[in-house]
């Protein structure tokens, strides 16, 4: 197998490996060759490798830009919060799930000790999370001018009909999801794989909680440092402003690309 060939398989694996919500990331290994890892069975993420950051010419992970100005969300979310949450918090876990992967290479290599691999897979799963998790929450939301905010139409829209009773009740649901997470966390729309339904799901943390075999393809961060320069402690108030910037085209997109993943 070439340089070539192991590249584009370990790209394919790390698209497979990609974990929403609770899953680390497990498909593919750090090095010049790139040799894919065995993947675990995780939840594929419904991005591209260009959305989550990943530059093969260095064979790991970039913070992936903003698909819109920081100032774009406000008065909903100001531009000083979107530009530390992006350039500092989501940052840090693209930095740490680098860093992860290439400790969990220095033990393969044996360069470092064989119980060295419980710590970085720990690593593995919160950075790799939190990667994941802010990677599609930047693509879900919009400027109400360029589409946030409003209704779904389409496939999701009926979908939502169908297993909330009506978008009011998931609105309801949802609002009441995010604001009870405890701690830091997540409020997630997932398409459950056996029965085909929408669930609406918390998450803990960036990688805790979130049930095997869903996919999320809508969530609100309600960690602090999402919401806290504007809003204090006022959860609240954060949830029901981000129901103003919800990309439901994207949503729309998204719902449709999982579902016919998982025919």
């Amino acid at each position: 197998m070439n340089e070539n060939t192991n590249t584009e398989l370990s790209r394919r694996m790390m698209l497979g490996a990609m974990g929403v919500g609770g899953v680390s990331l497990a498909g593919m290994s750090v090095g010049a060759s790139a040799r894919p890892m065995i993947a675990m069975p995780l939840v594929g993420a419904p991005l591209s490798p260009e959305q989550m950051g990943w530059d093969a010419a260095k064979g790991e992970f970039v913070l992936p830009a903003l698909p819109y100005a920081p100032e774009a969300m406000e008065p909903h979310i100001d531009a000083e919060t979107m530009t530390i949450h992006h350039t500092k918090h989501h940052a840090s876990y693209v930095a740490g799930l680098n860093k992860a992967l290439k400790g969990l290479a220095s033990v393969r290599d044996q360069q470092a000790e064989p119980w060295q691999i419980k710590y970085w897979s720990r690593e593995l799963a919160f950075n790799g999370g939190g990667h994941v998790n802010h990677s599609l929450f930047w693509q879900t939301i919009a400027p109400a001018a360029k589409g946030g905010g409003g209704q779904p139409s389409g496939g999701v829209s009926d979908a939502i009909k169908a297993d909330f009773g009506g978008f009011e009740k998931f609105v309801g649901h949802f609002k009441e999801a995010a604001k009870q997470v405890e701690g830091s966390g997540w409020a997630w729309l997932a398409l459950h794989k056996v029965s085909g339904k929408l669930l609406v799901v918390q998450g803990e943390k960036q990688q805790d909680f979130v049930g095997w075999g869903a996919t999320p393809i809508m969530g609100i961060d309600v960690w602090e440092h999402a919401y806290y320069l504007k809003y204090k402690n006022d959860r609240a108030a954060y949830v029901n402003a981000f129901m103003n910037i919800i990309n439901w085209a994207k949503v729309g997109e998204l719902y449709e690309a999982v579902k016919t993943k998982q025919a």
